[in-house]
């Protein structure tokens, strides 16, 4: 019989993993704390007319790389393959768009059928805000102010670099659509077969084609924001105001696009060098028309999403694992009183292993394998002194402690 192996794609979070993206989450999940928004988690899956509605019937998304089946109650149903827009449905389907602005943090895995790269597996890891109901520029600063702050606090925020471009409203979108189209349709020929279907139905994902043949084309291609009208530009100007007040640097770079129509002005990317050719870790931008695509009105929106696994490849040093008290019991009376004490220790936060089996060397050997900072040792006089004797394992030294003061004493730092 041949060996179980994870899927393709998919990889197991073992201990060391889960403490590295759980510092990463409880991180995220902080800063986004301080500055005012709550966490809301949604279904993994959804039915597939949220993603299709969002991310449009010819994003590569869709048509590539969506788990999608059929239940058994014959509904179409997708894996989600990135957050926002379950949050987006959770505000319409819930009633919340009356209650604005909304401030939201997620976290969670996400499912896109793709080739394994590093940092992205086929189940991956984001963590993200929204900030719904906010049309002012102020908004996008305080996102892209809420992404660098979490880089800072994880200690990555000097190795990356925010790079900013403006998408602008409908009306410089068009404009910008027309004179695209022109310079593309002039090289149609020398294009990929996809990014001629996306010409026709969708000229701006031409923009994302990783092909090489594309890449050499859109390299000429005339950019977004000199087709920016005044009220873009303006809108523009703000945001850049509001991170130099916040002494946030910054790159302005034309080549940053979203190829839907309910993205609008401000798009960026937090990117680094650190790690090769993958180096975005954070990426957000306006979706003033996402919530009434999906069916609810027409409120606007902004937001960010980061990969965890990219994060955490990124984080130098995470908390070390709290390092536990050994309870170390000697005869089966011992062994009774051991699980009230270990029960009562951990009561009062302490993190707690307990020896199973063995003699006296042998769980001292487990206290030392699981590198406790203590051992408790109960033995038959302890009990009957009421006491047990405590070990430091460091040190060596040890003392009688009463078993009424056992978990004041442990606690002391």
């Amino acid at each position: 019989m041949a060996t179980l192996q994870p899927v393709r794609g998919t990889h197991d979070l073992l201990p060391d993993d889960t403490r590295r993206f759980r510092h990463v989450v409880e991180t995220g999940r902080q800063s986004a704390e301080r500055a005012g928004y709550d966490e809301i988690a949604t279904p993994i899956f959804e039915f597939s007319e949220v993603f299709k509605r969002t991310l449009g019937d010819t994003s590569d998304i869709v048509t590539k790389e969506m788990y999608s089946f059929t239940d058994k109650g014959g509904d179409d149903i997708t894996l989600r393959p990135e957050g926002t827009a379950g949050v987006v449905r959770a505000v319409i389907s819930g009633g919340l768009a009356q209650h604005v602005p909304l401030k939201y943090f997620y976290a969670g895995p996400m499912f896109r059928y793709e080739r394994p790269q590093k940092g992205r597996q086929r189940q991956f890891h984001q963590i993200g805000v929204e900030l719904i109901g906010v049309g002012e520029p102020l908004g996008d600063v305080e996102v892209i102010g809420l992404g660098a702050a979490t880089l800072d606090a994880l200690g990555i925020g000097a190795r990356c670099t925010l790079e900013i471009n403006s998408l602008g409203n409908a009306a410089s979108r068009a404009a910008y659509r027309t004179r695209l189209v022109t310079y593309l349709g002039d090289h149609r020929a020398a294009l990929s077969d996809d990014s001629r279907v996306r010409l026709e139905r969708n000229p701006l994902r031409v923009l994302d084609s990783k092909d090489p043949r594309d890449r050499q084309i859109v390299a000429g291609a005339p950019v977004l924001v000199d087709s920016l009208d005044p009220e873009s530009a303006e809108f523009f100007a703000a945001v850049r105001a509001g991170l130099d007040a916040l002494g946030i640097a910054y790159r302005v770079n034309p080549h940053i696009v979203r190829g839907l129509d309910y993205y609008c002005h401000t798009a960026f990317e937090f990117t680094t060098e650190a790690l090769g050719a993958q180096g975005t870790v954070l990426a957000g931008g306006r979706y003033d028309g996402l919530v009434q695509q999906m069916g609810g009105p027409a409120i606007p929106g902004v937001g960010w999403a980061a990969g965890i696994e990219r994060l955490a490849m990124l984080v130098a040093d995470t908390p070390p694992a709290r390092r536990p008290v050994a309870v170390v019991p000697v005869g089966e009376a011992a062994e009774r009183e051991a699980l009230r004490i270990a029960a009562r220790l951990r009561a009062a936060g302490l993190r707690v292993d307990l020896g199973y089996r063995g003699n006296l060397a042998r769980r001292m050997k487990q206290a030392n394998r699981v590198n406790a900072a203590h051992a408790v040792i109960l033995g038959d006089d302890e009990i009957a002194a009421g006491a047990a004797t405590v070990r430091d394992l460091d040190s060596g030294t040890q003392a009688r402690v009463a078993l009424a003061d056992l978990a004041a004493h442990l606690l002391k730092p």
